[in-house]
């Protein structure tokens, strides 16, 4: 079985940097959003409607009481949503077959969880998110620190809904994972190699 390290991160902490590098210095595959960009490939879904799908939990169904007099609607949406989980899941799995590799986000520590991955969470403290976006961009120039903070904690908010969703498990629960990294103030690059000798 091919050695597998997944990667769950706040939003801001830099974990998609970590796991990109750490994968250079392991000289092993990386995946992010080439399971997006194969997902766009396979069905007919753009690939920022994937990206949004990913964040998203499925809608629930209505209250029973509203659907008597009508019947049960089909609740297009959240088939749509659940079949982009499955099919997400089907590529996590294909790339792990295929050999040992980082895979950053997308439940990936749940769906691979019979193949015992190294999972990993990063983390940070909020100005250095703050800082992080700016350094990135991400059109965080035109907004405030205030702004840029509501942005953070909602894309936070709904990764955790999701995971939680499809898991049943808490997102960032310590509990979850092997590691759990603190990249506040801290440079990614250095970080990197040194978990690259930790984790060999």
């Amino acid at each position: 079985m091919n050695r597998i390290i997944t990667i769950g991160r706040e939003f801001g902490s830099g974990g998609r940097e970590l796991g990109r590098r750490l994968a250079e210095n392991l000289k092993i595959a990386y995946y992010d959003r080439e399971i997006v960009e194969e997902l766009g490939k396979r069905t007919e879904l753009a690939e920022d409607y994937i990206e949004r799908v990913d964040e998203s939990r499925p809608l629930p169904l209505p209250p029973i009481t509203t659907c008597r007099t009508f019947g049960i609607p089909y609740n297009y949406v959240m088939e749509e949503r659940l079949s982009v989980y499955t099919q997400e899941s089907n590529i996590i799995r294909e790339m792990a077959e295929k050999s040992d590799c980082v895979i950053v986000g997308r439940c990936a520590d749940y769906v691979l969880h019979d193949w015992n991955p190294y999972r990993i969470f990063v983390y940070a403290d909020m100005p250095s998110r703050i800082a992080r976006c700016r350094r990135k961009g991400m059109d965080a120039a035109t907004l405030t620190d205030r702004e840029i903070q509501q942005k953070i904690v909602s894309v936070d908010k709904k990764r955790a809904r999701y995971y939680q969703f499809y898991t049943d498990n808490t997102w960032g629960d310590k509990r979850n994972y092997h590691l759990c990294i603190n990249t506040g103030g801290e440079d990614i690059k250095r970080l990197a190699a040194a978990l690259a000798c930790f984790i060999k």
